[in-house]
């Protein structure tokens, strides 16, 4: 909230990646749009994201923001799949952020931004639905499946699309993203969001999950997306799925959430640094080759454990 404090971190440096909470995106990338610094972000907000995009015409640099885990990695990975395809039909990406020894109720521990998970509760979901593109309600679209062997549920949360709904528009009848949680999660939410009415009082929610919910660096990190349309006359289906836990990364301990969020806004500015991603103006994920990002010397965390591409 200091602007000549902003003033001092952001002029003169090559690129500025912004870790703040969603709502102070858009002032950062002002400033960097009007500097001419590379401007990178992890915000999951659509608003921000929409902000950031309209100061792009007029920049001198590259603004590109959702360059996390979701959005982020995973908008290069349905991409990739969708690129497979002749003519595409439906393409889900589900992503989670989970404690790898859940306790108590909501089976979940807080492993990032308590305000961007809020936020992705709360907020409406972009979506292509019956080849239009449109927005569903958070925590619904309730669904139950296995990998590996554990049960996970999975319901519609906000932001983690980034601009794909856009980019498949007319191309797809089905696009949507939902997150990965251990069963019994959504049903609780739904409690303390619609039946409390916090997604109202969204301080008050966040001092109780604070208060309540402890944190952890034990986690996993679950990627799985799949697809399915026609290539050369045939209805085939391709999946991608990633399993991804913490590490030692330059003699620091990073938990599996630091580990891919880092990889992923570090790729980014990698890619740009080295001339694979256009110098300035608004830069999606899309534009990432998979390949390019898992080759990629901080990329290349998000396959480092059981990943598969079929």
């Amino acid at each position: 909230c200091d602007d000549a404090g902003l003033q001092a971190v952001i002029d003169g440096r090559f690129a500025v990646l912004n870790a703040l909470p969603f709502h102070c995106a858009v002032a950062v990338a002002t400033r960097c749009a009007a500097v001419g610094v590379h401007y990178f972000d992890l915000t999951e907000d659509v608003a921000s994201t929409r902000a950031i995009r309209a100061l792009a015409p007029a920049a001198r640099s590259v603004l590109m923001p959702q360059c996390g885990l979701a959005p982020g990695f995973i908008g290069v990975v349905g991409h990739d799949l969708a690129r497979r395809f002749d003519t595409l039909h439906t393409l889900r990406m589900r992503v989670g952020a989970l404690p790898r020894y859940p306790q108590g109720a909501l089976r979940y521990n807080l492993t990032w931004s308590t305000e961007g998970l809020i936020n992705e509760y709360c907020n409406p979901c972009e979506a292509i639905v019956d080849g239009v593109r449109t927005t569903v309600p958070a925590l619904e679209g309730l669904e139950t499946f296995a990998l590996d062997g554990v049960e996970y549920e999975a319901f519609n949360t906000s932001g983690g699309l980034g601009t794909l709904t856009e980019t498949l528009a007319g191309r797809a009848r089905q696009v949507d993203y939902q997150s990965i949680r251990y069963p019994g999660h959504c049903a609780i939410l739904r409690l303390l969001l619609n039946d409390l009415r916090l997604r109202d009082r969204r301080d008050l929610l966040k001092d109780i999950l604070e208060a309540a919910i402890p944190s952890t660096d034990q986690d996993v990190i679950v990627v799985f997306a799949t697809a399915s349309g026609l290539r050369g006359g045939r209805l085939v289906q391709h999946s991608y799925s990633a399993r991804i836990v913490g590490a030692e990364v330059a003699g620091h301990t990073l938990s599996a959430i630091q580990r891919t969020t880092a990889a992923g806004i570090c790729t980014a500015l990698d890619l740009v640094a080295t001339g694979h991603l256009p110098a300035r103006g608004f830069v999606g994920q899309e534009a990432v080759r998979l390949a390019d990002f898992l080759a990629n010397r901080f990329g290349a965390a998000c396959a480092s454990e059981a990943a598969l591409a079929s």
